[in-house]
Parts: C-alpha cells; structure tokens; sequence
C-alpha cells in the first residue's frame, strides 16, 4: 500500500554517501569504526558499569571484532549509525555514540552511548550526543530522537538533560538488566523544539581529522 506521505530521511543518506567524521571538540571526533579498534572495545566491556547498563558481555576478542564489523556495516544498511568517539591525533578509543532503531520513513532514531572509564568526568558524553544530534537534524534530517536508559543510571540522565533532551515520561519495567526489569526513562529532542539550537557555542576550534579513513567528509558544527 502505497504512503502518504514522502519519507522523513532519504535513504540515499546512508546507502549513497560515505559516513562522514563529526568533530566534537577538544581534540576529539565521532568517526566510522574500524577493525583495528576491536582489542579496544573489548577492555572497554570488561568495565562493570558498561555491562551493567548495556547489558552485553564480550567473551572473546573474536566476538568483540564482529561487534565492530557490524556496526561499520550498519550505515550503508541504512539500519544504524555507529560511530567511535576517538582521539583526532593518536586514534585512541574514547567511546560510542549511535543512531539505532533508525525509522527513516518517520525520521526517528534512538541515541546510545558509552564512554571508556579513562574519558569520563570531561562531558564527553554529553559533547558526543550533541554532535551526533546536531548531524541528524540538521544535515540527514531527523524529526525525533529519543534517547532511554534505565531510572537508576543517574549519569544518563546527566546526559540527556545537558543535551537538551526533555525527560518525556516512564516507560515502566521496560528495560531487561542483569538484576531484572528496570523502569526507563525516555527522554526526546524534537528537531523543532525552541531550546534545540546548536548547542557547540562552548567548544574550542575544530580538531584536525584522523588521516584514515582519507576520503570521509567532515561536518564541523555551527558556532
């Protein structure tokens, strides 16, 4: 049956273009994933608050690496974007911050994100969702995203709040953990909310690029 309405975000988005690089500030990006950064990954899953609220273990190296194979898939998949929050310079590993359950007909989007135990304490979490938001309104053209974490991660909801993301409600025994079901808070940015303006006035100039991969675009945020 035929729709209505034009979809939201055009595949082509995805399917046409290659993931860009997605400058957050302070000498970091959000870049596309690559294989090297599986051995990262898995010493960031062996960290208790990552498993806790993400509730994924990493048992081996080998299944960390199809992890990452996966998420660098996703984009031209049109089902996910993932990218890895790294150091602009030396390529470390600093954390996710993702796109998924992507509804491109509607243009909506859940936001997910971890940060390595090294890198926390700096707002780097909070810098990352408001680059990878800023990107899905204004340039792939997003209406809605929405972003859940369970009512006891306090510093999640840091996040959402410092990222302009209204607490929306509760979404009861929603969310399946380790100890049982959790209540979960959903918190959503709407692209023409009134306080959902560029949000990068604070952030120093634009970090260099990482040289690999050579041919992605760069979106540098709005100042």
């Amino acid at each position: 049956m035929p729709r209505s309405t034009p979809a939201i975000v055009a595949t082509e988005t995805f399917s046409r273009a290659a993931q860009p690089v997605l400058a957050v500030g302070d000498g970091l990006v959000l870049r596309p994933w690559l294989r090297r950064d599986g051995p990262e990954v898995f010493v960031a899953f062996q960290d208790p608050a990552i498993r806790r609220w993400h509730v994924r273990s990493a048992d081996t190296a080998e299944e960390v690496d199809d992890w990452v194979d996966a998420w660098a898939r996703s984009w031209t998949s049109g089902t996910a974007a993932n990218w890895a929050i790294a150091d602009a310079r030396t390529g470390r590993l600093m954390g996710r911050a993702s796109l998924h359950h992507m509804e491109l007909w509607h243009g909506e989007a859940e936001v997910a994100y971890w940060v390595v135990p090294a890198a926390r304490g700096r707002g780097l979490a909070s810098r990352a969702v408001d680059a990878l938001a800023e990107w899905a309104f204004e340039v792939a053209g997003f209406h809605r995203l929405e972003l859940r974490h369970s009512v006891h991660n306090v510093q999640s909801c840091r996040v959402a709040a410092k990222s302009a993301f209204t607490l929306e409600g509760v979404n009861r025994s929603a969310g399946l953990h380790e100890d049982g079901w959790h209540d979960m808070h959903l918190h959503a940015r709407v692209r023409t909310d009134s306080h959902a303006e560029p949000v990068a006035r604070h952030r120093r100039a634009t970090p260099e690029i990482p040289p690999e991969p050579a041919t992605q675009p760069v979106f540098r945020l709005r100042r």
